[in-house]
C-alpha cells in the first residue's frame, strides 16, 4: 500500500469539522471552560461528561478512557475501521460518517461502497477491478509521479491501455472473509489472480498494465512495483504462464518493435510509434508472440531490447526463431546499459532520439536489409521526421573521427533550440579526448573541459568524475555523475553561471562529453577483465637459475640451505614439510597443512615463509572467511593453488567447506536468486579443486574431521629456538642482516621461477606393492593417503631428475627408493605426531614435569609417588604463562597422566605425577619399509619386537584399557596408557588430605 503523504493527513484533521461529526454520532457537547466542549463518552459507562473536544485544534480527549487523538482516530475507534479506511471514508466524505449507530470495537461491515458486482461474470469483474484501480491512480502523487518520471503521464495512454494503481483499498470495500459474501468474492478474486492466498491483493503497491486482446477480455497483467522493494522484487504477473499480446493493435503493421517490457513498448507509444509490443521480460518471447506474427504476416521487427547481458542474450536467442518464419530482424543498439525508457528520458524530444535509433538498426538477417524503419503513424511531426533523416544521412562523415558522436545526441541538441550554439564548427561534433597523465581533456573551441577521477569507477553503472570546465579566464570546478540526471543539470546551471555560457551549449558539452568517456570507460574495463598472463615471463637467465635449482642431487637439503639463507633459523622438518605440501597443489589430491603452537611462538611467521617460495599467482591468503564465501570464490581461482588463512578461527565458519574442498576436491552450492522479472529462481555455483590448504592455529584441541585431513606441524618452542631468533633478529639490525636481506630476495626468485617450472605430472610408485603403514586403528586410512601422497610429491619435485616415460600412450615419472626414505624420515615426526593421543604442547608440559620432578626427587630424597606438586611450581620451572599451564595440565589430567589431590582447607589442588618417563617425547612413525635393508617394521611382520596392540615402543599406546580399577589402575598395575605406576593411586578424601600420603609441596 502507498504511503499516503503527510500533507494529505494534516488537510483531512484541520478541514474536517471534529465537533459536528461527534454531534451526529448523537454525543451532546456542551461550553466547557472558555475553548473546550465536554459530553458524556460513547466509549465507557460513566454518567459524567469526561469525553472533551477542543474545536480550536480539532482534538478531542476522554477522560475516562484515557483515549485521544484527531478526527481520524475518532474515525477510528467510533466505528471501529483501520486507519486507512478512516482516511478514505474522510476523504470521501462517506455518509455513513454521520450515522449514529453507537460504537463498535471492530467493523465487520464495509462502509465503502464495492466497486463491483458480486455476480458478475469473471471478464466483467476484472473490467471492474481495473477500473477502479484507473480511478485511484491520480488519487496517488508517488504513482502520478512515477511516471511523469519515466514520461509516460499521458492522458490519452492512461485512457487506451487502462491503466491504473492498486492501493490496497479494494478490500476496504469488500465484507470480510468471516462473512459468506464476503468469503465468496474474495475467493474469486483469489482464482482470478487480483488476491493471494494469504489475503493481500496481489498488485499491492504497484501500477497495473492490464493486457486486453481484441475481444476486450482480459489475457494478462503486469504490475510495476512503485518506489524502493526489499524484497528486490519489482515485476509482477498474474498466475500461470504469459499470455495475451500489449498493444494488439500493432499487429496491424508489417513493421513492429519488440521491447522486454510493457513500460518500454509504451515509451514507444507515448512518443508516436503505435507499432510497439512487448514479450514478458528476457524469458518471456511466448509460442502466442510467434503465431500472432506469422497470421499477421509481420515483414519486419525491431527488437529493442534492453543493452544489457541479458537482453542481447535473449536478442540471440529470439531472432532466429523470428527468421525461421521468413521475418526480417533488426538490433536497435541503445548505449551500453541503457533501455528505452532510460535512453527516451536522457535524450530529448524522446521522438527524435527513438526514431534515430531505429534508423540506424543493425541488420539481422533474413529478407532484404531495408534502410531503416518506415513511418508507421502520423503521431510524430514530419518537420522531425525530415531533420532525423536528415541528420541520419550525415552520421557516415562521422566514422573517421576518434570518438564518434551518436545520432540521438545530436538530434537532441539541435533540437533544443536553434540559438547561437547550433552555429559551432562541425569539427566540434567530432570530439577528441585525449589523455593527459591520469586526467582527460575535451577542447571544444574556446572551451576546454579536464576530467578527473575516472579510474576510480569500476563498473560501467557508474560515471562519477571530477570535472572542470574552463572558458577563457573563467572555470566552473564540480564534482558528478554523468549518469543522474540531477547532477548533470546541477553542472548546467551553476557553470552556465559562472563562465556566462549558454546552459544549452554546456548541456550540449556535456552530452559529447559523456559519450567520449562511455567509450573510453568501456575499454578500459574490458581491457581489465581480458584474461592477463598466468605468470611473468621468465628470461633465459631467470629459467637457467631455476633449472639448476630444480637439477641439484641434493634438492631437499638445497631447500633447507635456503631457508636458512632466508633468515628462518631451525624447524628443519617444518620447513621441508611444509615446501613439500605446497608442491602438491599440482597433484589431484594436495596434503593440508595446519601449523599449531602458543600465540607469539611464530606460527604465522613459519607460514609466511614458506608461502614467500610459492609464486603470488599460486597462493591466495585471507584472515578470515565466512561460512558461504568459499562457494563464490569463482569456477577456477582456487584450482591447483594454496588457499591460505592466517587464523583457523578465522575459519571457523567456513569449516564444513574446508573440509568438503580438501575431501571431494570440489565444492557446489544452490543458491536462491533473482531472475530479470524480480522472481526467485536456483543458481548453481562450482567452485573447482584441487586446493592445498595451509592453516595455523592456537587451539589445544583441533576439530577431528580437520586434524585428521592436515599434516600437523608443531613450532619449536624451546629455548634453544628462542635463543636462535634472538640472535637472528639482532643481526638483521647489522651490514650482515641488509646483505641476507638483499640475498633472500634473490633466492625467493628463483624458487618462485622454479615452482612455475613444475608441471603436474602423473607419478608411478613401483614399491606401492611393498609399502607397509599401521593398520590398527581407522585414522590411518586417512594417515596413509597422506604418506603416499608425500612420496609422489617428492617424486613430483625431482621431476626435472627424471625420465620421462611412456607406456600405452601415457607419460609419467617413477618414485625411487630416495623419495621414499625422504618421506619416511618425515613421516616419523609428522605423521608419528598426528597419533600421539597428546597435542604436542601437552607432551612437551609432560616431559618437562618429568624433569622438574626427577630433579627434585634426587635433590630431596623422595619417592615419585609422594613428590606432589602445584601449578605455581610447574609455572617457575617451565616459565610459562598461568593459561597455558592451566590448559595442558586440564589436558594431562583428562588423559591421566596426572592425579589431582586436594591440598586441603585453604589450599589449592596439588598434583602427582603417573607418568613414569619411559617415553622421551621424541615422535616416531611404526610400520613403514625400511629402503635400507628392505625390511620392515610394521605390526604386521613377524619378526617385529612391537607388541600387537599396536603401539610403539616410544609412545603410549592410544587404545583405552576397560579394566580401569576404582583407583585409576589397571589389575596389572599399568594405567590406562601403559605405563608403570610406582604405587596405585591413593584414595581420595574430600576437604582433606589423602590418607597414607605425605605431601611435599613447595611453597
Amino acid at each position: 500500500m502507498g504511503r499516503i503523504p503527510e500533507t494529505e493527513l494534516d488537510s483531512l484533521k484541520s478541514s474536517v469539522d471534529l465537533a459536528a461529526l461527534v454531534r451526529s454520532k448523537g454525543i451532546e457537547l456542551k461550553k466547557h471552560g472558555s475553548k473546550d466542549l465536554a459530553g458524556l463518552s460513547p466509549f465507557t459507562e460513566e454518567k459524567t461528561p469526561s469525553f472533551i473536544v477542543t474545536p480550536g485544534k480539532n482534538l478531542w480527549h476522554c477522560m475516562s478512557s484515557g483515549q485521544g487523538g484527531s478526527v481520524i482516530d475518532f474515525v477510528m475507534k467510533y466505528d471501529g475501521v483501520s486507519f486507512r479506511e478512516a482516511v478514505e471514508l474522510l476523504r470521501t466524505k462517506n455518509p455513513s460518517l454521520y450515522r449514529s449507530a453507537g460504537p463498535v470495537r471492530k467493523s465487520t461491515v464495509p462502509k465503502l461502497p464495492p466497486p463491483i458486482e458480486f455476480d458478475a461474470d469473471d471478464q466483467t469483474l476484472f473490467g471492474q477491478v481495473l477500473a477502479y484501480y484507473a480511478g485511484r491512480l491520480k488519487e496517488n502523487k508517488a504513482a502520478v509521479d512515477y511516471l511523469k518520471k519515466r514520461g509516460l503521464w499521458e492522458e490519452e495512454a492512461l485512457a487506451t491501455f487502462r491503466i491504473g494503481y492498486a492501493d490496497r483499498t479494494l478490500g476496504l470495500t469488500l465484507p470480510h472473509k468471516n462473512r459468506k459474501d464476503g468469503a465468496e468474492i474474495r475467493t474469486r478474486l483469489q482464482r482470478l489472480g487480483i488476491y493471494r492466498e494469504s489475503g493481500h491483493e496481489h498488485f499491492n503497491g504497484s501500477l497495473v498494465f492490464p493486457v486486453i486482446d481484441p475481444d476486450g477480455n482480459v489475457r494478462e497483467i503486469y504490475g510495476r512495483k512503485v518506489g524502493s522493494q526489499k524484497s528486490g522484487i519489482y515485476h509482477l504477473y498474474l498466475p500461470g504462464p504469459h499470455a495475451g499480446i500489449w498493444n494488439p493493435d500493432c499487429l496491424k503493421s508489417p513493421e513492429i518493435i519488440l521491447t522486454e517490457s510493457v513500460i518500454d513498448a509504451l515509451t514507444f507509444w507515448a512518443n508516436g510509434f503505435c507499432n510497439a509490443t512487448c514479450i514478458w521480460g528476457t524469458e518471456g518471447f511466448t509460442d502466442e508472440h510467434l503465431e500472432a506474427f506469422r497470421q499477421h504476416k509481420t515483414q519486419r521487427i525491431y527488437l529493442a531490447y534492453d543493452r544489457d547481458k541479458a537482453g542481447d542474450r535473449a536478442a540471440e536467442r529470439d531472432a532466429p526463431r523470428l527468421q525461421s518464419i521468413g521475418i526480417e530482424c533488426f538490433g536497435v543498439k541503445f548505449p551500453a546499459g541503457h533501455d528505452a525508457n532510460e535512453y527516451a528520458t536522457k535524450v530529448k524530444p524522446a521522438e527524435i532520439s527513438l526514431k534515430t535509433v531505429l534508423s540506424g538498426a543493425e541488420w539481422l538477417g533474413r529478407g532484404r536489409k531495408s534502410s531503416g524503419i518506415k513511418d508507421q503513424t502520423t503521431r510524430v511531426p514530419s518537420s522531425s521526421i525530415l531533420l532525423a533523416a536528415k541528420l541520419a544521412a550525415e552520421e557516415p562523415a562521422l566514422a573517421g573521427d576518434e570518438i564518434p558522436t551518436p545520432v540521438g545526441t545530436k538530434l537532441a541538441a539541435e533540437a533544443e533550440g536553434q540559438n547561437d550554439a547550433t552555429k559551432e564548427k562541425k569539427a566540434s561534433d567530432s570530439p577528441c579526448l585525449k589523455a593527459v597523465g591520469e586526467d582527460y581533456v575535451l577542447e571544444l573551441g574556446p572551451r576546454a573541459y579536464r576530467v578527473r577521477g575516472l579510474q576510480k569507477n569500476g563498473s560501467l553503472e557508474v560515471l562519477k568524475v571530477n570535472l572542470r570546465l574552463v572558458h577563457g579566464e573563467l572555470f566552473h570546478l564540480d564534482t558528478l555523475d554523468f549518469y543522474r540526471s540531477k547532477d548533470r543539470e546541477a553542472f548546467v546551471r551553476a557553470a552556465a553561471s559562472e563562465t556566462t555560457l549558454e546552459p544549452d551549449l554546456i548541456k550540449r558539452d556535456l552530452g559529447k562529453l559523456l559519450l567520449a568517456l562511455e567509450q573510453v570507460q568501456e575499454e578500459r574495463i574490458r581491457a581489465a577483465t581480458e584474461s592477463q598472463p598466468s605468470h611473468p615471463e621468465m628470461s633465459e637467465e631467470e629459467q637457467a637459475e631455476a633449472l639448476e635449482l630444480l637439477k641439484c642431487p641434493d634438492l631437499l637439503e638445497r631447500i633447507l640451505s635456503d631457508f636458512e639463507s632466508c633468515g628462518i633459523v631451525g624447524e628443519s622438518t617444518n620447513k621441508l614439510t611444509g615446501y613439500l605440501a605446497c608442491v602438491s597443489r599440482k597433484l589431484d589430491r594436495p596434503l593440508a597443512v595446519i601449523v599449531q603452537s602458543t600465540s607469539a611462538a611464530g606460527k604465522s611467521t613459519l607460514m609466511e615463509s614458506i608461502l614467500a617460495f610459492i609464486p603470488e599467482e599460486e597462493r591466495v591468503k585471507y584472515s578470515a572467511m565466512t561460512g558461504q564465501s568459499l562457494y563464490y570464490l569463482g569456477e577456477t581461482n582456487l584450482k591447483n593453488k594454496i588457499l591460505a588463512i592466517v587464523e583457523e578461527e578465522g575459519a571457523e565458519k567456513a569449516s564444513y567447506a574446508l573440509k568438503l574442498l580438501q575431501s571431494e576436491g570440489e565444492l557446489t552450492i544452490a543458491s536462491t536468486g533473482k531472475d530479470d522479472q524480480g522472481r526467485m529462481k536456483t543458481e548453481e555455483y562450482h567452485v573447482e579443486g584441487p586446493v592445498m590448504i595451509f592453516l595455523t592455529t592456537t587451539a589445544v584441541d583441533i576439530d577431528e574431521e580437520l586434524l585428521n585431513r592436515c599434516l600437523v606441524l608443531t613450532v619449536d618452542e624451546s629455548r634453544e629456538q628462542t635463543k636462535a631468533i634472538h640472535d637472528l633478529q639482532r643481526e638483521a639490525e647489522t651490514f650482515e642482516g641488509l646483505k641476507r636481506k638483499v640475498e633472500r630476495e634473490r633466492i625467493l626468485a628463483v624458487h618462485r621461477n622454479a615452482q612455475r617450472l613444475l608441471k603436474p605430472l602423473p607419478v608411478v610408485n613401483p614399491f606401492a606393492k611393498k609399502l607397509t603403514f599401521l593398520s590398527d586403528r581407522t585414522r590411518t586410512r586417512r594417515d596413509h593417503v597422506k604418506y603416499l601422497t608425500l612420496i609422489r610429491t617428492i617424486a613430483l619435485l625431482h621431476q626435472h631428475q627424471r625420465p620421462l616415460k611412456e607406456r600405452d600412450g601415457l607419460q609419467y615419472i617413477e618414485v625411487e627408493t630416495s623419495d621414499i626414505e625422504a618421506a619416511n624420515r618425515i613421516a616419523h615426526e609428522v605423521l608419528g605426531r598426528s597419533l600421539d593421543e597428546l597435542p604436542p604442547q601437552t607432551r612437551r608440559l609432560l616431559i618437562l614435569l618429568r624433569e622438574m620432578l626427577d630433579g627434585r626427587c634426587r635433590e630431596e630424597e623422595l619417592t615419585p609417588d609422594v613428590c606432589l606438586f602445584s601449578r605455581r611450581d610447574v609455572r617457575r620451572f617451565t616459565g610459562w604463562t598461568e593459561f597455558q599451564v592451566r590448559t595442558h595440565l586440564t589436558k594431562l589430567q583428562d588423559m591421566e597422566y596426572i592425579l589431582p589431590h586436594y591440598g586441603g582447607r585453604g589450599q589449592s589442588f596439588v598434583y602427582e605425577l603417573l607418568f613414569n618417563g619411559e617415553d622421551d617425547g621424541r615422535p616416531q612413525m611404526c610400520g613403514l619399509l625400511d629402503m635400507t635393508t628392505t625390511k620392515t617394521s610394521s605390526i604386521e611382520s613377524g619378526g617385529s619386537s612391537i607388541e600387537r596392540n599396536g603401539s610403539s615402543p616410544q609412545r603410549a599406546s592410544n587404545e583405552q584399557g576397560s579394566s580401569i580399577g576404582r583407583n585409576g589402575s589397571q589389575p596389572n598395575g599399568k594405567g590406562p596408557s601403559g605405563l608403570n605406576y610406582h604405587q596405585p593411586a591413593p584414595k581420595r578424601t574430600r576437604g582433606r588430605k589423602p590418607q597414607g600420603v605425605v605431601t611435599h609441596v613447595t611453597p
